[in-house]
């Protein structure tokens, strides 16, 4: 039975009238009539008769009326307990993770988290670089390569893609680019080869030997600022720059790169509650793999 149907049903029980019902769930008339009609049906009994004074319970809906109360009262203390719960996970989580994905995606993610969960401190570790868990510098780290070994805890969070990227104005003002041969004419946005913090950020040279960067970063924000500004085509994860105003992809269907994230933890932290909550909650919602 829907719980949904019990809490109308209470409510028109309490006010006798839809409209009344209806004004103190903030909900339509009609919505409330047509739960009505849909618990009596579901029963098999009439709930309700009509009157000038209203809506009036019958023998079945009276019983129905105690036995309704009763689950109301039940929600209501697993309501409580899980609110007590909530408020129990005190304490600090410190999440490392790569710049882009720890600004678009895990960053909304957390703040979420954090509303339900006013005790709890999270830090966001969202750097162009990578994150040591060996040091210690984060609980739980999102990286772009699968440790070998080690007593962690690791599971593939997902798959992501990246595409290249450039402005109107620049497509406008360089050669134009109807095939993967014509990317060797064109100026580029990368990395700084020598400060590559995971070799699956090397993927330039496997597309094309472009006849100019003119410009590098370590920072994935800075390459799409300057693909935006039209300095030059880059290679950005679709989940940054496809919402992107002014960036256009460029030979889309010919070129895509695939590349995966992992999210890694000590095994000795599957014991604490708040390491736990935020890192079932991290794979529950920033994942797209089982």
């Amino acid at each position: 039975m829907d719980w949904d149907h019990l809490r109308f049903f209470l409510a028109l029980a309490k006010d006798h009238r839809l409209v009344v019902a209806a004004r103190s769930l903030q909900v339509n008339h009609t919505t409330i009539a047509r739960r009505i009609s849909a618990l009596e049906q579901e029963m098999g009994v009439q709930l309700f008769t009509r009157s000038n004074s209203g809506y009036e319970l019958t023998v079945a809906g009276l019983q129905l009326q105690d036995i309704a109360k009763q689950v109301e009262k039940q929600i209501g203390n697993i309501r409580n307990q899980v609110n007590e719960v909530n408020q129990e996970i005190t304490g600090v989580v410190r999440i490392g993770t790569t710049e882009g994905f720890g600004t678009v995606v895990i960053a909304p993610i957390l703040n979420a988290l954090g509303k339900q969960y006013p005790k709890l401190i999270i830090d966001l570790l969202a750097l162009p670089r990578m994150v040591n868990l060996s040091r210690r510098e984060a609980d739980i780290v999102i990286t772009l390569q699968r440790p070998t070994r080690g007593p962690y805890l690791v599971t593939k969070l997902q798959d992501y893609s990246l595409h290249l990227y450039a402005s109107p104005e620049y497509l406008v003002n360089n050669p134009p680019i109807e095939a993967r041969s014509d990317l060797d004419k064109q100026t580029f946005i990368s990395y700084i080869d020598d400060l590559l913090f995971s070799k699956e950020l090397s993927y330039l040279d496997d597309i094309c030997r472009p006849q100019r960067i003119a410009f590098r970063s370590t920072s994935i924000q800075a390459q799409l600022q300057a693909a935006l500004s039209g300095l030059g085509i880059a290679i950005l994860p679709s989940f940054m720059a496809e919402s992107v105003a002014g960036l256009v992809p460029v030979l889309k269907k010919e070129i895509e790169i695939i590349r995966s994230f992992w999210m890694i933890m000590p095994n000795e932290y599957r014991k604490i509650d708040r390491m736990n909550l935020v890192w079932d909650h991290i794979k529950k919602h920033g994942g797209n793999n089982p």
